[in-house]
């Protein structure tokens, strides 16, 4: 008997459709159908959301090229180096925080005035009379925080506190500068 039904499958004729065929193939060509009238209203969508993206930001073309930009807007539109804004925005963030310390912890005050002190020394180090940066608000503004701070503590001493009068001065100044960042 299995002989027989091996020579069956295995002979030249050509067999008629048998109805699991048909179905099959009436099958996939129903789900093929349906995928391609379903998924055409979709990539007009995602080309429109595209079109939309690349308008806002170019893209992920516009992404990358931001990524190696050594330049950045601020927030008023200007064309800054983002070494200069990266810097600038540290020495205004630790200096914030340093004013805004309690003095009554001697460890944690200590932690965050010498974090401000380390970023002024880097901004003063990488910035101080760069042409490029020097006319710009916010360095005008940091520098006359600088100054205030160097003028208190040269004539008060290193370890006098910040009276009130001073520290909002510095605050003002600080929200100034960071305006322009």
């Amino acid at each position: 008997k299995q002989l027989s039904r091996c020579n069956a499958t295995l002979s030249t004729q050509v067999a008629p459709p048998n109805r699991r065929t048909l179905l099959f193939f009436s099958a996939s060509f129903v789900t093929n159908l349906t995928f391609n009238c379903m998924l055409t209203p979709l990539q007009v969508l995602a080309e429109e959301q595209s079109n939309d993206q690349e308008d806002k930001e170019e893209g992920v073309i516009g992404a990358i090229k931001s990524l190696f930009d050594p330049n950045e807007k601020t927030k008023k539109g200007k064309v800054l180096p983002k070494a200069y804004l990266k810097s600038a925005r540290e020495v205004v963030k630790t200096l914030r925080e340093s004013l805004k310390e309690d003095r009554d912890d001697i460890a944690k005050f200590r932690r965050t005035a010498d974090s401000a002190k380390e970023s002024i020394r880097d901004y003063l180090g990488n910035w101080m009379g760069q042409e490029n940066v020097a006319r710009e608000e916010s360095y005008v503004e940091l520098e006359k925080v600088i100054r205030t701070l160097a003028s208190f503590y040269s004539k008060a001493g290193p370890t006098a506190p910040l009276p009130d009068d001073v520290k909002s001065e510095i605050l003002r100044d600080l929200d100034a500068a960071d305006e322009f960042l």
